[in-house]
């Protein structure tokens, strides 16, 4: 059933975590063995699957494209998930600062431009001990480039910057970073 997942994605051009990262999503799952989940950016909910099956947790995942939301719904009740996810249709900044709830991992792989601006609700909402698992943060490799930007990627891979910035700089996450695809972030929330 997941290949037809990312059949469908591979024809609907619908980007899906790709396969070294997926496995290491649910390798982290595993190693956390969480309560509780939020993910940014269900698309069709490949990688809210690969979570659930990696962990007995309840996954809480915000997308804002109401087709793929419909999709990821249809999904997560093949695999019999229906039960242990709330699916918010809502863009993600309008959801995180009005979120109460802790989370104890967070999956963020959303609009990249946006990873830097939800980081501070993200480090709020993560548990002690928690981790926050950021995909794509190399952006096709601009954001490591030496090289002169596009206009059109500049605010992006600045944006990216400043994030990988923040999580080397915060006095409450330890992260380490990972040239596996398109880059990975896997920051853990240190006790107080």
């Amino acid at each position: 059933m997941l290949d037809a997942i990312i059949e469908y994605a591979r024809l609907n051009k619908v980007p899906i975590i790709r396969t070294q990262s997926g496995k290491l999503l649910q390798a982290e799952c595993q190693k956390v063995a969480p309560k509780r989940i939020l993910e940014i950016g269900t698309a069709i909910g490949y990688s809210g699957i690969l979570m659930l099956m990696a962990c007995s947790a309840t996954l809480v995942t915000i997308e804002k494209d109401e087709n793929m939301f419909s999709v990821a719904k249809e999904n997560f009740a093949k695999f019999g998930f229906s039960t242990r996810v709330k699916q918010i249709l809502a863009d993600a900044a309008d959801v995180l600062k009005d979120l109460d709830e802790k989370f104890d991992f967070i999956f963020l792989d959303g609009p990249k431009g946006q990873y830097i601006k939800y980081l501070p609700y993200l480090e709020k909402l993560l548990n002690y001990g928690g981790v926050l698992f950021a995909d794509d943060i190399y952006f096709h490799g601009l954001v490591k480039a030496d090289q002169p930007i596009s206009h059109r990627s500049r605010s992006m891979v600045n944006n990216l910057r400043l994030f990988i910035s923040a999580l080397e700089n915060s006095n409450t996450l330890e992260s380490s970073f990972l040239d596996i695809e398109d880059g990975i972030s896997i920051s853990k929330k240190k006790k107080e």
